[in-house]
């Protein structure tokens, strides 16, 4: 005979339940960033793929070699290596050797996350850190860009380098908008700007694509969306406001929003719930430091680019800003100690 249910359940808190897990976070962004990924590999061909798997190689290695043993299996399945590594890559330029990407990868995992004490412990976000180092430690390599593959099957010759090898330059190169922006007064159209006909980083490929991306991530709400938003109107305003004193010198608010990396940083980096803040009064204060330090940068700084920057910075900033945006606790007095 079977039992019947019982006509009142009794359980234990908490009594609501998610069904947000941190795996199911990482998946949902590296989902986010496919389509993205998949214009890069239109771009720039095989180059895309050697760049980004040796990132994940280098990430997904150093979560192996780190973990405890018994945890080495939850550390994988989380899949944060993964997604370190594809942001790393997608910050990359395609024709970088696969040695360094792969060192980067490695970096930004061991330095980014297993030294802070692991997954949720970490202050800068690891891919950016991933990147800081490279920046620092490779410079030319990391400053030189290449156009856009002429087929899928081309290789860069620069991404066979051996380690420690001087690599081989392609004899064409080409500048990105903003590097063209800031040192040639040239300005690349709205429309190559948002689908990805331009040089530089592999994730600057399509703005139009991150930015579908991060709707996606909004509708799983899997981001606080007042950062992205913070950021870019911020960005967009600090650039208004820079262009009605002078038009010719300073780039337009479109164009600000569009080039560079701002749109990966801004939806895919900043968004990082272990490294942002986690109040909503935080999350704009942290929002609108990085746009106005992405502009400071960009316009009177020495580098094109100020995203990686702007965006660590203000992770270093994250504990100051949540220590004095926490709401007053229920039932006690503003003065109260």
């Amino acid at each position: 005979m079977k039992k019947k249910d019982p006509d009142l359940l009794l359980f234990h808190a908490p009594l609501l339940r998610q069904g947000m897990t941190t795996p199911r976070a990482m998946r949902d962004v590296i989902y986010a960033l496919l389509p993205a990924t998949g214009a890069a590999l239109w771009f720039f061909g095989l180059s895309a793929v050697l760049v980004i798997g040796s990132c994940i190689a280098g990430a997904v290695l150093a979560e192996v070699t780190f973990a405890k043993r018994e945890t080495r299996g939850e550390s994988l399945r989380d899949a944060t290596g993964v997604l370190t590594g594809l942001l790393l890559g997608l910050t990359l330029p395609p024709g970088l050797p696969m040695w360094m990407a792969f060192l980067g990868g490695f970096v930004a995992i061991s330095l980014g996350k297993v030294i802070w004490g692991g997954l949720g412990h970490n202050l800068f976000n690891p891919a950016l850190l991933g990147r800081a180092f490279l920046l620092a430690t490779f410079p030319i390599a990391m400053t030189t860009w290449v156009p856009a593959a002429g087929g899928f099957l081309d290789v860069y010759a620069s991404n066979l380098a051996l380690p420690f090898m001087q690599a081989q330059v392609d004899g064409v190169t080409s500048a990105t908008p903003l590097g063209m922006m800031k040192f040639e007064q040239e300005v690349t159209p709205l429309a190559n700007l948002v689908l990805g006909r331009t040089g530089g980083s592999l994730g600057e490929t399509s703005g139009l694509l991150l930015l579908l991306g991060g709707i996606y991530l909004w509708l799983r709400r899997d981001l606080d969306w007042r950062i992205p938003v913070s950021i870019l109107l911020t960005v967009v305003i600090f650039s208004a406001v820079l262009t009605l004193f002078d038009g010719e010198r300073f780039p337009s608010p479109l164009f600000s929003l569009f080039s560079g990396g701002l749109m990966l940083g801004a939806i895919y980096m900043a968004t990082d719930p272990v490294t942002s803040p986690v109040t909503p009064r935080g999350a704009w204060i942290f929002g609108i430091g990085v746009g106005v330090l992405v502009i400071l940068i960009r316009v009177f700084g020495g580098l094109p680019e100020g995203v990686m920057y702007a965006i660590l910075l203000m992770n270093a900033a994250t504990p100051l800003i949540d220590r004095y945006t926490q709401p007053r606790v229920f039932g006690r007095g503003v003065d109260s100690t």
